[in-house]
């Protein structure tokens, strides 16, 4: 066992920052191995299907759009949020490397705090592009330009950053006398906040804006777009023209229910009734992983512009790797 002392700096009679914090997670599950292979294959899938969708949106001109700007971004946010949270997770725990440093633990919850976040609001900008698209189709090239989709996606990180560093600075100004055993799967705000021996009023606070403007914010106003696109199809007389219309919205309320669903299904299910410690971890687990797996899969399926542009790169990479007659007849002529 590692002593006080080693564990913490004592800054004074009543402030103390341990040097490091234990973290529980997953303890006492059976086969958690197997567990922690399906999440390493997660991890290789997500940075195979989001770094593909990153290429095919920088290498296809046609696709350089307001659009596929924020798809980018989600994908993006995507692939750093995955390599935030599941690398560590699994060092932590496939090599039983449970201790983590004090400042590492802060780190750790930030960027996953942060990219989560910026997932979160990459959803409201593309439902106000499907706003866009559907109820101003006329206006739409004139309003929803690469500026201003760029000065939103741009807004959304800053806010964001600066939300997420205050709520974790806030962390610092606590004085951890008790247990450094964080029960979670990684330093999760709340599970570290309330080991603080001193007022946490303010972390509760945070906590509370946090999911505010995390989670609830961003569901209103998906919300409200689409029951103003809801509007605005019920006045289209053609019903083959308002099918087209809402299909062009299926990718995004497939991403916006598997990005929301399981975050607001499981904090509702923990306030109204029990969950054991390791179920709600291995859901929260899945929560945090599984949407970043699936999103570049659905956008790929679900967008023929996506298929089409891929299936072009095959072809042009095959093109320019068959050789030309001129070649050939060079290689030929070499060999005799």
């Amino acid at each position: 066992m590692v002593s006080e002392e080693e564990t913490a700096t004592i800054f004074n009679d009543t402030f103390i920052r341990p040097k490091q914090f234990y973290l529980s997670g997953f303890s006492n599950i059976p086969h958690a191995k197997y567990f922690y292979v399906f999440l390493c294959f997660v991890y290789i899938m997500t940075v195979i299907g989001n770094g593909l969708l990153l290429s095919v949106i920088y290498l296809v001109k046609t696709l350089h759009t307001p659009k596929y700007m924020i798809v980018f971004n989600l994908a993006l946010a995507d692939l750093c949020g995955s390599t935030a949270l599941i690398p560590k997770l699994l060092d932590t725990f496939l090599f039983d490397r449970r201790y983590i440093v004090y400042e590492a633990c802060l780190s750790y919850m930030f960027f996953v705090l942060f990219f989560g976040s910026v997932q979160s609001w990459t959803l409201v900008t593309m439902s106000y592009d499907r706003f866009i698209a559907i109820c101003f189709p006329l206006r739409y090239h004139s309003i929803v330009t690469k500026p201003a989709i760029a000065a939103m996606l741009l807004f959304a990180w800053l806010f964001v950053l600066s939300v997420i560093a205050f709520m974790v600075g806030l962390i610092d100004r606590l004085s951890f006398c008790r247990s450094l055993v964080v029960e979670s799967f990684y330093c999760d705000h709340g599970p570290v906040y309330r080991l603080a021996c001193n007022d946490t009023s303010l972390n509760y606070m945070m906590i509370i804006v946090g999911v505010i403007i995390i989670i609830c914010v961003p569901l209103l106003l998906i919300a409200l777009t689409y029951v103003c696109i809801s509007i605005a199809l019920s006045r289209i007389a053609s019903g083959t023209k308002r099918v087209k219309a809402l299909k062009t919205c299926t990718s995004h309320l497939i991403l916006v229910a598997i990005f929301f669903l399981p975050i607001v299904s499981t904090n509702i299910a923990a306030l109204t009734s029990y969950i054991h410690p390791n179920a709600r971890i291995i859901n929260s687990t899945l929560t945090h992983t599984l949407p970043a797996l699936l999103n570049p899969i659905i956008y790929s399926l679900q967008t023929e512009q996506v298929l089409n542009s891929i299936r072009k790169l095959c072809k042009r990479n095959r093109i320019s790797n068959t050789p030309t007659k001129g070649e050939l007849f060079i290689t030929a002529k070499m060999r005799h």
